[in-house]
């Protein structure tokens, strides 16, 4: 499974990468391949503010369906729309195709998630 480093990761194998005080949410490699061939991708609206764990969008698979979960407060920026066309963007290429783009609410939460060190550990004992 491929792990990018300079990204931060959750147990529910989304990844967060941060540019400055914004910052985009995807799925990670492992998750893709766990959920098979993804036929759609359900996106929030921009401007929509979440809050932690809180579940911001979801992705169905010919096998399985699957939600995913906000890693940090914030706010909606931009979605990615080229998933609503071709879904299966996130299975080419999980790390380039993010799902949203968002807007920090309180970015010491990041230290609450994994580092790609940390996720490539927790990888191998879920395995």
């Amino acid at each position: 499974m491929k792990v990018l480093k300079d990204l931060y990761y959750t147990k529910d194998h989304e990844w967060v990468k941060v540019d400055g005080d914004e910052g985009y949410i995807g799925l990670t490699d492992y998750a893709q391949d766990q959920l098979g061939d993804i036929v759609y991708v359900e996106l929030p609206e921009v401007d929509d503010e979440f809050e932690k764990d809180e579940v911001v969008s979801a992705v169905e698979s010919v096998k399985a369906a699957s939600d995913v979960y906000m890693p940090v407060s914030g706010k909606i920026l931009e979605v990615n729309e080229a998933l609503l066309d071709e879904p299966a963007l996130l299975n080419e290429d999980p790390y380039k195709n993010w799902i949203v783009k968002f807007e920090f609410a309180d970015k010491s939460q990041l230290d609450e998630l994994m580092t790609s060190e940390e996720y490539e550990k927790y990888l191998e004992e879920e395995v």
